[in-house]
């Protein structure tokens, strides 16, 4: 009511006038600008802490953001240490695999030296074989009426005549080759004869040329009678 607030302010001066005459205005002054100096200090404090706040929160996130890059970085580092991982595996593989192939071509000369080194026998025997029998080639034809061609390929072609009493020139002939084992090998024979394979293997055992060629010659005769 208008008298309770009457009365409120008549208490409140009898305070202060209590509080002046015990204390004095300068005393009141000094305790005024002391609570404002103090709230000064606390204003200016607190502004200070704020401001140190805002910093230590924006370094936090600068640690943070930090933080993260470094995170990244360790992951590209671990992935990248992965790859040359890999990348070192796949060079080995390809070391032992050029090994491997280096070794295989070696093995491949080596072998193929060895082949030239037979084949070179083989082409040597071969035509000292076919020397010994194109010298033989007079005695042949003299002897037996032969006469014997060197064709392709290296074969020798052997022609009989004066068999057939009715047809003296009529041929019968027989082609004959060094196989690749290096055994005699009939590749023709006009007019057929059932028996040239046996004779054929006769000589392979036996390595008797001018009975092989007689032996033929007889069965080319006895054919001629039938």
């Amino acid at each position: 009511t208008e008298d309770e607030i009457a009365l409120f302010e008549r208490e409140i001066k009898e305070f202060w006038t209590k509080f002046k005459s015990i204390y004095g205005s300068e005393q009141i002054n000094q305790i005024l600008a002391l609570r404002d100096s103090c709230k000064e200090s606390i204003k200016a404090l607190s502004e200070k802490w704020s401001k140190k706040l805002k910093e230590e929160d924006l370094m936090i996130d600068k640690i943070q953001e930090y933080s993260e890059e470094i995170l990244q970085q360790s992951k590209r580092i671990s992935e990248n240490q992965e790859h040359l991982t890999e990348i070192k595996s796949n060079l080995n593989h390809e070391e032992e695999q050029k090994k491997d192939l280096t070794d295989s071509i070696q093995e491949l000369k080596e072998e193929l030296m060895k082949k030239k080194g037979i084949i070179s026998s083989k082409n040597k025997a071969t035509k000292e074989r076919v020397e010994r029998l194109c010298k033989s080639k007079a005695l042949f034809e003299e002897r037996l009426g032969l006469e014997i061609r060197r064709i392709h390929n290296e074969q020798l072609q052997f022609i009989f005549r004066h068999i057939d009493h009715k047809d003296p020139e009529k041929p019968y002939m027989f082609t004959l080759s060094i196989n690749e084992q290096g055994d005699y090998e009939v590749t023709s024979c006009s007019p057929p004869l059932d028996c040239i394979v046996e004779f054929q293997q006769k000589v392979r055992e036996t390595n008797n040329f001018s009975a092989f060629v007689a032996n033929i010659r007889k069965a080319f005769t006895a054919l001629s009678y039938k």
